[in-house]
């Protein structure tokens, strides 16, 4: 009996009974709640001959950015091999290959033809925004589910992620009133979007309405922190809100709290943590010890943990140089070394990005200011390219204008804080930053 998902595509292996399983797991997968992969292990198991349930295995192991998880998702794709029937099913295989094989930006063109030749399915939609954002391929975020949207109604199941996912790629290219508009009414139709709640706190965030973003995330935490897995982010997004008006004791609560409370050694929970705690050190504020307990939770990773995603690499370094790991950090800059000099992506993501940012945050720790600012100037027009968000990218800008004002570089503090007032004109941090700069004596 030919089985087809509830979009009429064919699901190669599967019975009605591992069918529901897959489908729950990819709802669950696209509200960043509850455990998809127990769906995907428990589809296998009813139906060990499932392509797509192997290869959706596949996929939830890689997106974290673990490398743990890319053993798994190995065995996974080696399990598909021989089961992958279809062109669809194939489109998909080749991609996580491509992937596991260090080609990221393969791996998304991959997935674009899979989602132009089949613009319902979900999954190849989601993951390949994904790929988007890990890559920093802004109009793709956007445009990847546009071109999906004339064939989706809104009365279909799953339809609230085509608009979650299309207002974060709307919010990164700037394009905030649509942003907004479709991020509320994906939670409209489907209030645990975690995906839609954190792609609206960026639409505000880069807007600098940092009451109503408050507003947004506070009003029913519930909603988006139960049995999620985006929690963490979207509390971090709540804490920019809280530190950009200058109220230091609720952002280090966040912290204390859901960010870093229960001492996550998952690499995207340490990124948040290591990227706020380094926003607070930028403000002088002392953080005490916290930044030993994320430096210890990096270190712990070993070898595995460093050269693998450039955007993880420059979090850890954040945390190992204030957490005093010395032996670490050290590793940490040969592994990215090595990286820089291998095959795949990442060779390009940590060469170009990675390993200049590195270096000038060790500038910047070590006190020399006028090296951490040349390093910064020159990497920061191709930032976008090691991905992250505008939001997560920012932590270069913050950190480049503090160090000018440590180099004693009168013009440079002026020039920056300058354009920042521009591009962010309701923020009370940007404001104060200008009047700073402002105040220093005019160079000659």
């Amino acid at each position: 009996m030919t089985v087809h998902d509830r979009e009429g595509i064919v699901l190669t292996g599967a019975t009605p009974q591992s069918h529901d399983r897959y489908e729950h797991g990819c709802d669950l997968f696209l509200c960043y709640i509850g455990d998809p992969q127990a769906e995907a292990d428990a589809a296998i198991a009813g139906s060990p001959g499932f392509a797509m349930a192997h290869v959706l295995k596949g996929w939830l192991n890689v997106l974290g950015t673990e490398p743990a998880g890319f053993v798994v998702a190995r065995a996974s794709h080696a399990q598909a091999a021989s089961l992958v029937t279809t062109a669809r099913e194939r489109g998909h295989f080749a991609a996580l290959g491509l992937l596991l094989d260090g080609q990221w930006h393969g791996a998304a063109q991959a997935l674009q033809r899979v989602s132009i030749d089949h613009p319902r399915d979900l999954l190849a939609l989601q993951v390949g925004h994904l790929l988007d954002f890990f890559t920093g391929e802004a109009r793709l975020l956007r445009d990847r589910v546009a071109r999906a949207l004339p064939d989706w109604t809104e009365d279909r199941p799953g339809y609230h992620a085509l608009l979650g996912m299309h207002s974060f790629g709307l919010e990164e290219c700037g394009d905030y009133d649509r942003a907004e508009r479709q991020g509320k009414r994906a939670i409209e139709l489907q209030p645990r979007d975690g995906w839609a709640q954190h792609a609206v706190a960026h639409v505000l965030e880069m807007q600098c309405r940092h009451r109503d973003g408050l507003a947004w995330m506070l009003d029913d935490t519930d909603r988006w922190t139960r049995d999620s897995f985006s929690a963490v982010h979207s509390w971090w997004h709540a804490a920019l809100f809280h530190l950009d008006l200058g109220e230091i004791d609720e952002t280090l609560a966040l912290f204390d709290g859901p960010i870093h409370g229960d001492k996550s050694t998952l690499i995207l929970n340490l990124i948040d943590a290591s990227a706020l705690l380094w926003r607070l050190d930028l403000r002088g504020v002392d953080v005490g010890d916290r930044w030993q307990s994320v430096a210890h939770n990096w270190a712990a990773l070993g070898e595995a943990g460093a050269g693998f995603y450039a955007f993880s690499d420059i979090h850890a370094v954040l945390a190992l140089i204030r957490g005093g790991e010395t032996d670490r950090l050290a590793a940490t800059f040969d592994a990215m070394e090595r990286a820089a000099a291998g095959p795949g992506d990442n060779a390009t993501f940590t060469r170009d990005v990675g390993l200049p940012v590195s270096r000038a945050f060790k500038a910047f720790a070590d006190g020399d200011f006028k090296r951490s600012t040349e390093l910064l100037l020159r990497v920061l027009p191709d930032a976008y390219r090691f991905g992250g968000s505008h939001a997560q990218r920012d932590l270069l800008d913050l950190t480049l204008i503090e160090a000018a004002f440590r180099a004693g570089d009168t013009s440079l503090a002026r020039a920056l804080t300058a354009e920042r007032r521009l591009a962010k004109p309701a923020s009370p941090a940007s404001e104060a930053l200008f009047k700073r700069a402002r105040a220093l004596p005019a160079p000659a």
